[in-house]
């Protein structure tokens, strides 16, 4: 799947933007705070319908303005796909393929795959659980519509049980009817997540290992309260600790992922250059999953990948980047010299961009 061109207008800092993107590399070079980020999260918001670091959509309309638009032309699978987002503050947003309005936007899930390599994924590994579950959910329900159905089924019903707890409702039958909708999604969502795990950590392991060597060991491991008992024995057990405590203790919407070097928590142990490396890792495994169990070839972002990297580990990325079985690659830096350096390992066309307030200017296109 190639990106051919967008147009971005109003999007946090950048008041309008109209560029025509290669099919290789495209490289956004600039200082902090210029909005190089930004460009590849308006990317990102045509996948997804939102913002990577979770903003309210109304946060994304630039300062002073009522409304933005995003508009971009798509290669997949031979055909060509028009994209067009808009966002009205206190209005509801829409989504258009091809000029027709989705009626559902999880419509739009996995149409255009897309992983984002970010130093947000930070919270990957020092955050809390939620940042994992949001990975999981995201690699799994960009393939698996019937996973993502089950997925706002199962959200929906707790919802519904935490709103009964909190007007501490007694009638056992009433959670009896909600919990069946829960118990019924959760084993879905289970399964499919102990499927993609098995399947997950080998590409993970074989990453980790191309960017750091062979002297580190990784593993990934999934807990859930469903690994050992059903949802249904769970909710029934924690009734009244439920009651007690004001909200639904026991399912899984409290799963996580354990991150392991060397067998140890890799948030207590890790240092910045490992969790660094870890991070890239998952986001590369997520590229190999995607591409695996879909028809068309992800669009990979990375973003500031080479902070807190040393010279081994950004030249172990450059290598492994730089293979042909990425497609369309964005990426961005400060430092033009790490970017000069991917391009030198290419065999192809890129094109590169200087990001300055906003202000996205070509600089280059040629072919190496």
């Amino acid at each position: 799947m190639i990106l051919n061109n967008v147009a971005i207008m109003n999007y946090k800092n950048i008041a309008d933007a109209r560029l025509c993107f290669s099919p290789g590399v495209n490289c956004l070079v600039g200082n902090n705070g210029m909005g190089k980020t930004n460009v590849l999260d308006a990317i990102y918001y045509m996948s997804f319908c939102k913002s990577f670091i979770n903003q309210t959509d109304a946060s994304v309309v630039r300062h002073g303005e009522e409304f933005m638009m995003l508009q971009g032309q798509y290669t997949r699978q031979g055909k060509e796909e028009n994209i067009a987002i808009s966002v009205q503050r206190s209005k509801r947003k829409v989504v258009r393929r091809n000029g027709k309005e989705y009626k559902r936007l999880s419509q739009h899930i996995g149409l255009l795959p897309l992983v984002m390599v970010s130093p947000m994924d930070w919270d990957l590994i020092r955050g809390a659980g939620e940042e994992r579950r949001r990975l999981m959910n995201q690699i799994i329900s960009q393939n698996d519509a019937e996973y993502l159905a089950a997925l706002i089924a199962y959200n929906r019903a707790v919802e519904q049980r935490n709103s009964m707890i909190r007007h501490n409702y007694r009638d056992r039958l009433l959670y009896e009817t909600v919990e069946t909708a829960m118990c019924s999604a959760a084993q879905l969502i289970h399964e499919r997540r102990l499927q993609w795990i098995e399947k997950f950590t080998p590409v993970f392991m074989r990453y980790y290992g191309a960017i750091a060597g062979s002297g580190e060991q990784v593993k990934l491991g999934y807990t859930s309260h469903l690994n050992g008992k059903s949802l249904e024995q769970l909710l029934d057990e924690n009734r009244e600790r439920d009651l007690a405590i004001g909200y639904t203790t026991r399912g899984v919407h409290r799963d996580d992922i354990e991150l392991l070097l060397d067998g140890h928590s890799m948030r207590k142990t890790g240092s910045q250059g490992q969790c660094k490396t870890y991070t890239i890792a998952l986001r590369l495994a997520q590229f190999d999953f995607l591409k695996n169990n879909n028809p068309t070839t992800p669009i990979l972002l990375l973003d500031d990948i080479f902070d807190k990297l040393d010279a081994q580990r950004v030249a172990s990325i450059v290598n492994v980047v730089s293979q042909e079985r990425f497609g369309q690659i964005f990426i961005t830096d400060t430092n033009r010299a790490h970017i000069d350096e991917i391009i030198t390992n290419l065999s192809g066309d890129y094109c590169m961009f200087a990001v300055t307030d906003g202000t996205c200017a070509p600089l280059d296109h040629s072919t190496v």
